[in-house]
């Protein structure tokens, strides 16, 4: 098998392990003596939605609402999918969650709420609070998403802007609530998980204040005076743990980016190769990470450490970009650029990175492939690496030499999948 192939291959395992068709009808209850409503937001919505379909109890009552990305969407029939807008929150997410809350509110004690949660349901579930306004909404999470904020502070903001995340969807409900949960996120913490609508929030109005401040992000006026009414009480708190209200709910994490990974490290096993986990919580700037990297490899390959060739070096988690230039990319592209640039065309060296849910950033690729001679390629269809990665542009270089990788939207997402694979 060619080495561009098989790892592809490996990458097509590891989502394969997290696919909600696969893992979700397990962890379904019996039907309640009252109703069941099915909610949900996220870029696996749609297929967690088609699995409860598939695998709810014959005959059973059944309903519901979920929202996910523009053509990530699938034909139910009792659960109704929406299409919103991704990473930058629209009206089409705003309406859907304005929606899902109020028929949350008309559950009873002894109906259920399930609700299917995977990443992307911060913008999906766009529901401003107070005065802050959709447009608003947009500018700060656009805002947030460029200045190279880990999630967790991303999130600890949009909860604070929001009427349903940061526990507020629980909080409205007086049934049952059993939440399942495809994680993202480094650590697999409901409350970080599309920021957590079913999970307390540990954080206040004045982290959120303190993360803008951090990385001096210029949010409009609405936002930042809602937040600071916050801070000075005039605005409920989300729900905090210990509240009483998730004594009747239960967070469920139902697929994670470890499963992922040692779906990839059998992948290699069977066909003989060794390989190590170096961890599913990588974070960091994605370039820097990538020099990280790029110093093991040389380990490797001069010393011998670890293991002899054939080996993969296998890792998950979720990088940063702080975008500086005005060029195309997502972090698993990024990564791969500065990789290269760093190994200098080490020979016998191959790399993939690519994000389980099948879009690098906002683009149409999942990641790309790295090959001993892509910045050779590149140099001969004038394409100057180091000047592209500056200039953010890495899906530039990638597109240029036919390396990135296509595979449409997988409808999961456990985060980024990237192996480095000494031959």
């Amino acid at each position: 098998m060619e080495v561009r192939q098989l790892l592809v291959d490996s990458y097509l395992a590891a989502v394969a392990a997290a696919d909600p068709l696969k893992i979700l009808p397990p962890h379904l209850p019996s039907p309640p003596a009252g109703r069941t409503l099915v909610v949900g937001a996220g870029k696996a919505a749609a297929s967690m939605a088609v699995a409860v379909e598939r695998h709810w109890s014959p005959g059973a009552v059944l309903e519901g609402i979920v929202v996910t990305r523009y053509r990530h969407g699938l034909p139910t029939k009792r659960i109704r999918v929406i299409e919103a807008g991704h990473p930058v929150p629209d009206e089409a997410g705003e309406a859907a969650a304005g929606e899902i809350l109020r028929k949350v509110e008309s559950l009873g004690p002894d109906d259920l709420l399930i609700a299917l949660i995977s990443g992307g349901g911060s913008a999906l579930l766009s529901l401003p609070a107070g005065t802050v306004g959709i447009e608003a909404l947009k500018a700060t999470t656009l805002e947030l998403l460029r200045c190279g904020a880990p999630i967790q502070e991303i999130n600890a903001v949009r909860k604070h802007l929001s009427a349903i995340l940061g526990g507020r969807l629980a909080a409205a409900c007086k049934a049952r609530v059993l939440a399942l949960l495809v994680s993202d996120v480094t650590g697999d913490e409901p409350t970080h998980i599309a920021s957590g609508p079913c999970a307390p929030d540990p954080t206040t109005f004045g982290d959120a204040l303190a993360v803008l401040r951090r990385y001096g992000v210029d949010a409009p006026r609405s936002v930042r005076e809602h937040l600071e009414r916050g801070a000075r009480g005039e605005v409920p708190e989300t729900p905090k743990p210990g509240d009483r209200i998730f004594l009747r709910t239960e967070n469920r994490v139902v697929a994670t980016a470890q499963q992922a990974l040692r779906a990839a490290a059998d992948f290699f096993h069977q066909r003989g190769i060794s390989s190590l986990i170096l961890g599913d919580s990588v974070t960091g700037e994605a370039s820097e990470v990538a020099k990280v990297y790029g110093a093991l490899v040389r380990q490797i390959t001069r010393y011998g450490d670890l293991a002899k060739p054939p080996f993969a070096l296998i890792s998950g988690g979720e990088c940063t970009v702080t975008v500086r230039g005005t060029g195309r990319g997502g972090r698993c592209t990024e990564f791969l650029l500065s990789l290269a640039l760093d190994l200098a065309g080490a020979p016998n060296v191959h790399a993939i990175a690519c994000d389980t849910d099948g879009i690098d950033g906002s683009e149409d690729n999942a990641g790309a492939v790295l090959f001993p001679e892509s910045i050779e390629r590149g140099l001969k269809v004038g394409l100057e690496a180091r000047a592209l990665l500056a200039g953010n542009d890495a899906y530039g270089f990638f597109s240029g030499i036919g390396d990135l990788v296509l595979t449409g939207p997988t409808r999961t997402n456990v985060n980024d999948y990237r192996v480095i694979l000494i031959t």
